[in-house]
């Protein structure tokens, strides 16, 4: 039985979500719920950017036993893009199949504000870093088409149209932070097909996908990027607009997670 197995007290979630900036609030949904600050978690890095409370919390979600990460490290905290990979691999040990991945994110489209929710469909990584290099072994060259499982796709949009909320779909930009894009940067992005840019996920995605779990992933749109409309991002603006979106975030969730087969 894994480390991570033991604290749960006989529960096997096989369901996980990390849930990015301002977030945090999804946690308090889950019921009957045990939580371990990931200082106690060997390997578990604790995060350092303020919205994230390195809080792991396994219960019920949707009448599902489910694992919640509040928080996560990013590569620009350390210069280690495989920062989250102890976390990852330990997710795997302890059963986890599907891994739902949450992050704030600036529009790359004007027609998707601030507040919207954007489903991942791909990503571009622009960051210049991958998690899994100077790692060996054959395994490690990962198919990355469908890296974004287009079945948990289908029941993402399903439970959209359940709740009645607006679902935008669409290509992640991997940016390594912390520093925000330049206008000119964003003007490229946009040209390259992005449509929403963001400091994660991507390298999560990438270890997901190296240890077999299936992934979905949800980005909440909190500004609009640089230059466009005059626009201006900052880490206060993040954390504000992702905390005014958490609530639509949190019925979607809990509804494709309760659906979810």
């Amino acid at each position: 039985m894994s480390e991570l197995l033991k604290r749960f007290e006989g529960r096997v979630p096989k369901v996980a979500i990390v849930l990015g900036s301002s977030l945090g609030s999804f946690a308090d949904a889950v019921k009957d719920a045990i939580r371990i600050p990931y200082g106690e978690l060997v390997g578990f890095p604790v995060p350092k950017i303020s919205g994230h409370a390195g809080e792991f919390v396994v219960g019920k979600v949707g009448g599902k036993e489910i694992a919640v990460l509040a928080g996560r490290a990013h590569a620009y905290e350390s210069g280690n893009p495989a920062v989250m990979r102890p976390v990852i691999e330990a997710l795997k040990a302890a059963g986890i199949e599907t891994l739902i991945l949450t992050n704030a994110a600036g529009s790359l489209n004007p027609k998707m504000r601030p507040g919207s929710i954007m489903m991942l469909t791909d990503h571009i990584n622009q960051s210049g870093m991958n998690p899994l290099i100077g790692s060996h072994g054959d395994e490690n060259f990962v198919s990355m088409t469908d890296a974004y499982d287009p079945k948990l796709q289908k029941a993402l949009k399903a439970a959209a149209r359940a709740e009645k909320l607006k679902l935008h779909q669409g290509v992640y930009v991997w940016y390594s932070g912390p520093s925000f894009e330049t206008p000119a940067e964003i003007k490229m992005l946009r040209i390259v097909g992005g449509n929403a840019v963001g400091m994660s996920t991507v390298p999560e995605t990438i270890l997901a996908r190296r240890f077999g779990l299936r992934v979905v992933a949800l980005s909440v749109i909190t500004n609009l990027a640089a230059g466009i409309e005059g626009a201006s991002p900052s880490h206060e603006e993040t954390k504000r607009e992702g905390a005014k979106a958490a609530m639509r975030m949190k019925t979607l969730l809990i509804r494709f997670i309760k659906d979810l087969k």
